[in-house]
């Protein structure tokens, strides 16, 4: 089972605009995600996807793959199907470009996921740790059935009217996808869930696409805000 990992990656972020070619620790946020997953061992192959010539040159400058967007996409997985059409593998993981510290316990375990042959979409969740964090709308909550197959993706707190922090879970942006789920998801519309709450995963599930959700541990951390950036800068000088 070939896995590969594309991280799709732009310049033009509203919140933080540039932020991937932004230095962390004296390395792009990008090529930081890029070696991470490299790194890991996990995968066969790692590509970076983009629009941006920047970016395709920062990797290469590292001697790394990438493909060259000739779309405009709507979304980071609809820039990585683009790619996965024309690159051989069974299984594809949708790397954030803004997530550099890569958990390899938990893309592992969302790895797994596949061993399963009903499993064609794969995603994470983990517990929150204060209703501060529930109520922000940057931090995506998820639904689940009783076999942890994703039901809705919000940016209100759902289960609504909830006062048990464990009864909520908190979506982790990692998705990984058989091949053909990925090349039949980008050819499908945008659903109106997807557009309300901006959250790709309603698309899926608008589709009767269903989406394994593994619970793990790990929260991570998305730089989506100069904030989040300065927390990552304090989380790698614990952990250089």
């Amino acid at each position: 089972m070939k896995t590969i990992a594309l991280i799709p990656a732009r310049l033009e972020s509203e919140r933080f605009p540039n932020k991937l070619i932004k230095k962390l620790g004296g390395v792009p946020i990008i090529v930081r995600t890029y070696l991470a997953a490299l790194n890991s061992k996990l995968f066969d192959q790692v590509y970076v996807v983009s629009g941006n010539d920047e970016i395709i040159d920062l990797i290469k400058s590292k001697d790394g793959l990438t493909f060259k967007s000739r779309k405009i996409h709507q979304s980071g997985t609809d820039r990585i199907a683009e790619a996965a059409k024309e690159i051989d593998h069974d299984i594809v993981v949708n790397l954030q470009g803004d997530e550099p510290f890569i958990n390899i316990d938990a893309i592992n375990n969302l790895i797994s996921s596949f061993e399963d042959n009903s499993v064609k979409m794969a995603s994470l969740m983990t517990s929150f740790n204060s209703f501060d964090e529930i109520n922000n709308p940057n931090n995506v909550k998820v639904t689940v059935d009783k076999n942890d197959n994703a039901i809705f993706f919000s940016r209100s707190p759902i289960p609504e009217g909830e006062d048990e922090i464990k009864k909520f879970n908190r979506h982790i942006g990692v998705y990984a996808f058989r091949k053909n789920t990925l090349i039949n998801f980008s050819s499908l519309n945008r659903s109106k869930n997807e557009i309300s709450q901006n959250l790709e995963g309603n698309r899926a599930i608008d589709n009767l696409i269903p989406i394994k959700m593994n619970k793990i541990d790990f929260h991570g951390i998305s730089i989506d805000t100069e904030k989040d950036f300065i927390e990552a800068e304090k989380y790698l000088s614990k952990n250089a």
